[in-house]
C-alpha cells in the first residue's frame, strides 16, 4: 500500500465518520485533533480502522497522538511501518 492510498482512505475515513459535510475543509496537515475534528475515542476509531484497512498491529508506544495528528504523519506512519513489517 503507498503513501498515497493510505493518506486517500484515511481522508475519506475522516470525512464519512467524523464530518459528515463535503464543504468542510479538510488538510492533510490539519491538526485532527488541535482542529476539533477528531477526539479521543474518534482516535480509537481510525486506530481499529488503519489496523484493519492496512493488516498492521499497532505496538503500545506507538499510540501517541504525534502518529495520528494530522492525515500526513498518519500516512507516513503507516507506510514506514509497512515496509518495516515487509523486512
Amino acid at each position: 500500500m503507498t503513501q498515497e492510498e493510505v493518506r486517500t482512505r484515511v481522508h475519506q475515513f475522516i470525512r464519512k465518520n467524523f464530518l459528515f459535510d463535503e464543504k468542510t475543509p479538510l488538510t492533510d496537515d490539519q491538526s485532527l485533533l488541535g482542529s476539533g475534528v477528531v477526539d479521543s475515542t474518534g482516535i480509537l476509531e481510525l486506530i481499529s480502522f488503519l489496523e484493519e484497512t492496512c493488516r498492521v498491529k499497532f505496538e503500545d508506544n506507538e499510540l501517541v497522538a504525534d502518529n495520528f495528528d494530522t492525515i500526513a504523519r498518519i500516512a507516513g506512519f503507516i507506510t514506514a511501518k509497512l515496509s518495516r513489517e515487509k523486512v
